[in-house]
């Protein structure tokens, strides 16, 4: 019997859900986005965040390359102009304990670029790996019952069409109706969890500066333990040449829009070393700004009943701070959920969306408690609950490992490999983390970047602000 598959949302999520789709003996994949798709490596309007700083991390790319067999994912994003960044030592951090050390050992790596590329890139190779249609419409609802979902509702000039589907997945990002779409099939009472710290978004691209090619990614992390609005900033390296130049304040400490703001915004900060690069560089674009950045969480996974033939992914599922790279990731970790649900029992199997789902909501639990227990301190923050009396005791052991690892190999290993997401949260409490933290950092911290002596003599020469 042929089977056809509707995925709504040509992002990240919605393409790798149509390749596992095809893959697992879907005869018909159609690909429902509203957006114009360009082709190539340029921005849409339909992904709001997508002019700002993207990191997929070491886990992320895991998945993909997972996903995406032989498509040789990595070595077409390095050939594209992509960056493959080692946390060990291609990366300048300042924490809110102090700037982590370099270290010349193996560690995981995180590839930066521009949003528009990485997507080009996955969308070439999934068309050229599986058969599937990309159409533009908008989808306005589902059709069905309470019990099954048969498809999907499109606007069109001439009024609303319906399109059958044995399953649909809703992949269709941070502003999915998915909540009222169940609703209009008797299915209510969907628990959503808001934590919005308020964060605005302003980059800027810049030539990268002759000489200063292999300057690390440089990052200035906000510090959640001052009472005070979150303020960072980062200088990342993109393709073509390119720094793309993102700033981050929560509400009460928003960058601004224009270019001399932008830049004492960055010398105002803990360390001035992004408005130092920046001073000497060649401006390539406007400051473009943004402020659609809420953690927002629809709980699926808890409804007493879930409809047959539908299941939900991405954004669409659980959306993050972006401050904190990790939604390009957690779209991965969503679709390798469906192909591994897929695997066990194939598109037809009673109860797949729902497994998906749960499965799915259980991938993107460690992010989720990432950027809410961050999000929650800072002032002004909308839908944080108060912190348990225990909170405290974890702050100040999260904080001496954060300390401790600035000089010691051992706890910055920790620190990476959650922040990599190879790793939960539930990582700071293994033996090692605890050996580590008890044992105290081995050298003494840095109260400058940790620069060598090239990369000095760099920013020397690009500082034209006197700081």
């Amino acid at each position: 019997m042929s089977r056809r598959a509707v995925v709504i949302g040509a992002g990240l999520a919605g393409l790798l859900a149509a390749a596992v789709l095809s893959r697992a003996g879907v005869d018909e994949v159609i690909v429902l986005d509203r957006d114009e798709l360009p082709d190539g490596p340029e921005h849409r309007k339909g992904l709001p965040q997508g002019r700002h700083a993207h990191l997929l991390m070491a886990a992320g790319m895991d998945a993909m390359e997972e996903l995406l067999p032989g498509a040789g994912l990595r070595a077409r994003l390095l050939a594209a102009g992509a960056h493959e960044i080692p946390l060990t030592s291609g990366m300048l951090a300042l924490t809110s304990e102090g700037w982590l050390r370099r270290w010349r050992r193996e560690g995981p790596a995180m590839f930066t670029c521009s949003r528009a590329l990485l997507d080009w890139v996955v969308r070439t190779a999934v068309r050229e790996q599986v058969p599937l249609e990309i159409r533009r419409a908008t989808v306005v609802g589902l059709t069905g019952t309470a019990a099954r979902v048969r498809g999907v509702r499109v606007a069109t000039p001439g009024g609303d069409t319906d399109l059958d589907a044995d399953l649909v997945v809703d992949a269709s990002g941070r502003g999915t109706r998915v909540t009222g779409w169940l609703n209009g099939l008797g299915l209510t009472g969907v628990q959503e969890q808001a934590v919005d710290s308020g964060l605005v978004n302003a980059s800027r691209l810049y030539r990268i500066p002759s000489g200063a090619e292999r300057f690390p990614l440089t990052i200035v992390q906000a510090n959640p333990y001052l009472s005070r609005p979150a303020r960072s900033a980062m200088v990342m390296p993109i393709e073509g040449g390119r720094w793309l130049v993102s700033c981050g304040g929560s509400r009460g400490g928003e960058p601004p829009a224009d270019p001399d703001g932008f830049l004492r915004y960055t010398l105002g900060l803990p360390d001035p070393i992004v408005g130092r690069l920046i001073s000497g560089a060649e401006p390539l674009s406007d400051v473009h700004l943004s402020r659609s950045t809420s953690n927002v969480r629809r709980h699926l996974e808890r409804l007493p009943h879930w409809p047959e033939g539908f299941t939900v992914l991405g954004d669409a599922l659980a959306t993050f701070n972006p401050a904190y790279g990790h939604g390009m990731s957690v779209a991965a970790f969503g679709a390798r959920a469906l192909s591994r649900e897929l695997a066990r029992g194939g598109p037809g199997a009673p109860g797949l969306g729902r497994r998906v789902v749960r499965s799915a909501a259980r991938a993107a639990d460690p992010a989720w408690t990432l950027a809410v227990s961050q999000d929650a301190r800072y002032p002004g923050t909308r839908g944080a609950a108060p912190p348990p009396l225990a909170d405290r005791a974890l702050t100040a052991y999260t904080r001496r490992l954060t300390r401790v690892a600035t000089g010691s190999y051992a706890a910055a290993s920790v620190i990476w490999s959650i922040s990599s997401l190879r790793a939960s949260p539930a990582r700071v409490f293994h033996p090692t983390a605890l050996v580590a933290a008890a044992a105290g950092s081995p050298l003494p911290p840095s109260v400058d970047p940790p620069l060598t002596e090239g990369e000095r003599e760099i920013l020397r020469r690009l500082d034209r602000t006197g700081a």
